[in-house]
């Protein structure tokens, strides 16, 4: 099945699903990251140019692999298959963050470290954030036709005796 066909067979609640998981992927990375201005949360070193068209994109693609859980799903998906989606947002939280605000690169790497080996990586994180996520819609939005869910058979049952 092409993506195209695909998507024009998607109910409007899969379209409903897909924006608002969007909009939730777009606050939930954007506002711990202080790409969303807010007094809960600051950033030491100010946002990449490239961070926002990035966060645009990871929720967008989010958005698009939560709706192909709606309505219909494989029931012999590989193992592991559902796990690129995931891991696409949660790397993008890394990519589009703040290189020493992080608390897991701090851990890591102190500040000089972040600032020396995390933040030159974090154009990679996007590029696999996107990547990750990319795969994951295609593969699932493309392949909802190829194994059909399997309907259960029902076992007459028979009276006890007694």
């Amino acid at each position: 099945m092409s993506l195209k066909s695909a998507l024009a067979q998607w109910p409007g609640r899969r379209w409903q699903a897909a924006t608002a998981a969007a909009a939730l992927t777009y606050l939930v990375v954007a506002v711990p990251t202080d790409l969303i201005d807010t007094p809960l949360f600051s950033r030491e070193i100010p946002p990449t140019w490239w961070s926002f068209p990035v966060l645009g994109i990871t929720a967008a693609l989010t958005g698009l692999v939560v709706a192909t859980y709606v309505a219909r799903m494989p029931a012999s998906a590989p193992e592991g298959k559902e796990r690129f989606g995931a891991a696409g947002t949660i790397v993008s939280f890394f990519a589009v963050g703040c290189p020493v605000c992080n608390k897991l690169v701090l851990l890591a790497l102190g500040s000089s470290g972040a600032v020396q080996y995390f933040e030159p990586l974090q154009p990679l994180l996007a590029i696999a954030s996107i990547g990750l996520l990319l795969w994951a819609f295609l593969k699932r939005a493309t392949s909802e036709d190829r194994c059909p869910v399997p309907q259960p058979q029902t076992v007459a049952s028979t009276p006890a005796d007694g």
